[in-house]
């Protein structure tokens, strides 16, 4: 005999699409009025042309960027500097966070230097990364790699502090070691945290990348923008910005993809599919 709750499933599931789907129309509808809006606004003489393009000729400057080399090459430039600070960043929070939060005395006693060096801008340390390295790519890493080490190294000390006492002191009861117990207790509970920590330093990290490129002079788009800008083309510059906020809409679905892959055992996860 068939079960009111597994009758019930279906028709759950139908109108969880029919939800999601009109939320989708509405999200399109909406990004296509903006989009009507930057063209008709200048148009109309509400804003000037010279601050604010139609956008029409946005979309021409960037097309005309999609044809020069000079333009993949500063992509690349941000690119290499984002990747880079964040894979840095992910190792250090990481391994110091691990360490840190698995040692209640290290934990105690770092924590008011946390709490004193987390807040701190990055961008108050490009003086000192130009001091140091110059406009080099090594000055944008300072500086991602500052921003982007705290976000998961915050997450990292949550997730090992949210282990099961229980589940900690069974495996140590069962003879499982530091490191054994590191792996196979402590790192699932934090591994969604971890996630968390490195969906939001990836963000962060290309802000920081597009910043210091812009500020400092580095090679990268923040320096195309930057160029554009003191040049007087304003089309362009505006072009270079909508590559930025497009890359980073793929910083984020990448960053989302990677966490449900890794957490498709979660029960978190799970729920959702199933429902």
């Amino acid at each position: 005999m068939t079960s009111p709750s597994t009758l019930a499933a279906p028709a759950r599931r139908s109108r969880a699409g029919r939800l999601a789907g009109g939320n989708a129309l509405l999200g399109v509808l909406g990004f296509a009025t903006f989009l009507a809006l930057l063209e008709a606004v200048p148009r109309a003489g509400l804003v000037s042309p010279d601050y604010l393009p139609p956008l029409s000729r946005v979309g021409g400057a960037l097309a005309d960027l999609a044809g020069e080399a000079a333009f993949w090459a500063a992509l690349g430039d941000t690119v290499r500097g984002w990747f880079l600070g964040l894979a840095i960043a992910v190792a250090l929070g990481v391994t110091v966070g691990f360490v840190i939060g698995t040692v209640p005395a290290l934990r105690e006693f770092t924590a008011s230097t946390i709490e004193f060096l987390r807040p701190i801008p990055s961008v108050a340390l490009i003086p000192l990364a130009v001091l140091v390295f110059g406009t080099e790519l090594r000055s944008v890493l300072l500086l991602v790699v500052y921003a982007s080490f705290w976000q998961v190294l915050v997450q990292v000390l949550y997730g090992v502090r949210d282990v099961d006492p229980v589940a900690s002191e069974t495996a140590r009861t069962f003879g499982l070691g530091r490191w054994a117990r590191v792996r196979h207790v402590t790192w699932p509970t934090a591994l969604p945290y971890v996630l968390t920590g490195v969906r939001l330093a990836a963000a962060v990290a290309l802000i920081l990348a597009i910043t210091a490129e812009l500020v400092i002079g580095a090679p990268g788009l923040g320096n195309e923008i930057g160029i554009a800008q003191s040049g007087g083309a304003v089309a362009r510059m505006y072009a270079l910005v909508v590559v930025t906020g497009l890359l980073g809409v793929a910083v984020n679905v990448l960053a989302r993809r990677l966490e449900r892959w890794l957490l498709s055992w979660h029960p978190s996860l799970r729920r959702e599919v199933v429902s």
